[in-house]
């Protein structure tokens, strides 16, 4: 039998994170599953580690890379190594619940009147002093166009404890149908290549949403999350995150920002845009780079706009509603199977 689920895993010095995130998948309660993990030119033991890793059941292959591509060119290249319909973005610093691919793949099945493209979980950051804070509860967009993990950093109370639409879902552990990918690829790719790592999920959750697809949060998924790059430990990271990370914030308003959308939030974000120049210019100067390249690509950047919103299908105010701070949408919570 196929495996309808595939576990795509991108390393990139993940030696120490892997064996236990094989070790979760291994303990899945949902079969047939295959996985496939792309290395991008890790310099530790990730590849070995990788070629040692035992998940009983269990198909796996490996893809070395011999340049590193990012997330981005990594996940695309695992999704061209399996044919399964269902597809799991998993970073190799998530351990994911026994339960979790069941619960993402029961929520496709038990929603078939919508259209849905990607159902995540409820991500959790291990403890820390005797607490638990949550990671990442579906994301939401703000009016100076961030895109936040809901719940990051709260103490885990309990709170977003029901199932919802949400804007879009992080590309660390989300479950994605195939054929919405393919109906928002360009180019035959799915992730944007340009954007190398980080705000390329949010990126594909536009795409997806202008073409009228759904994203659901499941919180019946539960997994840790050993989340390392954070705002509040800019200063800490490394030069080339940064990079990637400011050019991104304004890839990403190239290629989905409206005129209406424009001026309804040109305040807040331009107020954040002046910000992020001065940070940049008076603190993190190898960051500087990031205008030039916005500058040397703006062509590019431009006709791959073009191609995006000509095929988009939702109108602009559909994805505007987004911004605004509004009321959870609920969706119906899927019943429990017997004997669970």
């Amino acid at each position: 039998m196929s495996p309808e689920v595939a576990i795509c895993i991108v390393t990139y010095n993940s030696a120490a994170d892997l064996p236990d995130c094989c070790a979760a998948i291994a303990a899945q309660d949902y079969r047939p599953l295959e996985v496939v993990i792309v290395d991008c030119a890790s310099s530790d033991m990730s590849v070995d580690v990788a070629r040692r890793v035992e998940m009983p059941g269990i198909g796996h292959r490996l893809i070395a890379l011999a340049e590193n591509r990012g997330f981005t060119g990594g996940m695309n290249e695992a999704f061209r190594h399996t044919a399964a319909p269902y597809l799991l973005t998993l970073n190799a610093d998530v351990r994911p619940q026994p339960s979790y691919v069941r619960c993402l793949l029961e929520r496709f099945r038990h929603s078939p009147e919508m259209r849905i493209a990607a159902v995540t979980g409820r991500l959790v950051r291990p403890l820390e002093g005797g607490e638990r804070r949550l990671d990442a509860c579906g994301m939401v967009l703000t009016r100076t166009w961030r895109h936040l993990d809901r719940g990051s950093g709260e103490l885990d109370r309990g709170q977003w404890g029901e199932p919802q639409r949400v804007f879009g879902a992080t590309g660390a552990a989300t479950l994605f149908s195939r054929e919405a990918l393919a109906d928002v690829a360009v180019d035959g790719e799915i992730f944007d290549p340009a954007f190398h790592s980080f705000r390329e999920d949010a990126e594909l959750c536009f795409r997806l949403r202008e073409r009228g697809w759904e994203v659901i949060y499941e919180p019946r998924a539960g997994a840790e999350h050993r989340r390392r790059v954070l705002p509040e430990r800019r200063r800490a990271l490394p030069a080339a995150i940064n990079y990637h990370s400011l050019k991104n914030r304004y890839l990403l308003r190239a290629y989905h920002q409206t005129p209406g959308n424009f001026v309804r939030t040109l305040v807040p974000a331009l107020g954040r845009d002046l910000a992020a120049f001065a940070y940049v210019l008076l603190t993190e100067r190898s960051s500087l780079a990031a205008y030039g390249w916005l500058w040397r690509h703006r062509r590019e950047v431009l006709a791959r706009r073009r191609r995006i919103q000509a095929r988009r299908t939702v109108a602009p105010a559909a994805i505007d509603r987004w911004f605004s701070q509004r009321a959870p949408e609920l969706v119906p919570s899927v019943p429990a199977a017997p004997g669970r």
